[in-house]
């Protein structure tokens, strides 16, 4: 960085200390990550914002290593922030660390200096890009209860009665012709004494099996839940058709949740953030989600601009950052996210779309085009499986 840069930082950035890590610990803070060593301490110069603090325990014996689990934190100008690592949970300590303690640490700030890492500055302009809705408030809401977002969650064991038995007998499927005998043979004229089974498909077999985990009190993260029915009660038919067709109404559900429009874009980055740093497949599905929400809605297109303008800023440097595994899937078997994106397009097209939100996504349409050659020609175009079928009735 520029020594005008690095002077500001040394007044106004923020300092993490992180005592008593394990040399070798994977320590990260946002995108950068590195393996601690024996005189390691913190980082310094962190520029006031929000940044992600991640770190992982490594076995030295055999060099396997733990879920990664970490924390975000809106830093304030000149903040000092204190942690601790528990050797015995091999993670960060619960205690809290007295102001006395702060203070001697503060004190001796000059004799620690060297040993705190700065700030990897180079990453901060794409970082303030990945977090630029995520508020510090609206990150506290969405992280589990204890502040800590883990790529395993810690689930609580099941109590010996309540573990599956699979289905009973009494449950299991009978055959049409053993529920006709049974009705036949015990019935009487204008009666039948015999219950009908409940028929049990094999899923419901299998999900009786599994043990029904739930996280730890405090540990689950907290996202806002996308509502199943995606359209008002006492919908029409017609209606019902439109609302999943256009999926608006799901849209304003979700945004009612929330205390501005836009925060509904700083939970995708906050869930994708929470998958590509922490490594959690259920952010994933909850980024994954948000993305296939957004690129159905026809109406909310023009009455949530702003919110669509983020969305398209957001995305497209979001699936630059996509690890290559996962932007592979996408590009080879042309998967739920180039689907989705491809109508979302269609719909810009369709909805008349204008001014500086058209010029944005057709310079992102482009981009995607260039770099990933995926091919967004014949918009105007119903795809195979999306033309409407025509059912012939017969007259009588």
């Amino acid at each position: 960085m520029d020594q005008e840069t690095a002077k500001k930082l040394l007044v106004e950035g923020g300092t993490f200390v992180f005592l008593g890590v394990p040399q070798e610990t994977q320590f990260g803070i946002d995108m950068q990550c590195w393996n601690t060593e024996e005189d390691f301490r913190g980082i310094k110069m962190i520029p006031p914002g929000l940044h992600y603090i991640h770190y992982s325990a490594v076995n030295k014996g055999t060099g396997d290593i733990s879920p990664r689990s970490g924390f975000m934190h809106y830093f304030q100008k000149r903040e000092f922030m204190v942690k601790m690592w528990d050797k015995n949970m091999e993670d960060i300590s619960n205690d809290e660390i007295s102001e006395e303690s702060i203070q001697r640490l503060k004190d001796n700030l000059l004799n620690i200096d060297r040993h705190l890492a700065p700030y990897p500055y180079e990453i901060w302009q794409k970082w303030k890009l990945l977090t630029s809705q995520i508020t510090a408030e609206l990150a506290k809401k969405l992280s589990p209860i204890n502040g800590l977002i883990r790529a395993s969650v810690d689930l609580l064991p099941m109590k010996d009665e309540d573990r599956p038995r699979g289905v009973k007998a009494n449950e299991s499927i009978e055959s049409d012709s053993e529920s006709k005998d049974s009705q036949s043979s015990e019935s009487t004229p204008g009666q039948s004494s015999a219950k009908r089974v409940k028929r049990t498909t094999r899923e419901e077999k299998e999900k009786a099996m599994l043990p029904d985990l739930k996280p730890a009190p405090g540990a689950a993260m907290r996202f806002t839940e996308i509502p199943q029915d995606k359209y008002p009660s006492g919908s029409t038919p017609e209606e019902i058709t439109k609302h999943y067709l256009d999926q608006s109404y799901t849209l304003d559900l979700m945004i009612s949740q929330h205390d501005e429009p836009l925060h509904i874009i700083g939970e995708l980055q906050f869930a994708y953030l929470c998958f590509l740093i922490g490594q959690s497949l259920e952010a994933f599905e909850h980024w994954k989600n948000l993305v296939v929400l957004l690129c159905s809605c026809d109406d909310a297109i023009h009455k949530y601009r702003s919110v669509f303008f983020h969305f398209i800023r957001t995305i497209e440097i979001q699936i630059e950052e996509m690890p290559e595994e996962f932007l592979a899937d996408i590009v080879m078997n042309k998967n739920l996210v180039y689907k989705k994106l491809r109508d979302f397009f269609r719909t810009a097209y369709v909805s008349k779309v204008d001014g500086r939100l058209l010029t944005m996504i057709e310079r992102f349409k482009e981009n995607l085009t260039q770099k990933l050659q995926w091919d967004f020609t014949g918009l105007d175009i119903d795809e195979e499986d999306e033309r409407p079928v025509i059912v012939k009735l017969d007259k009588e």
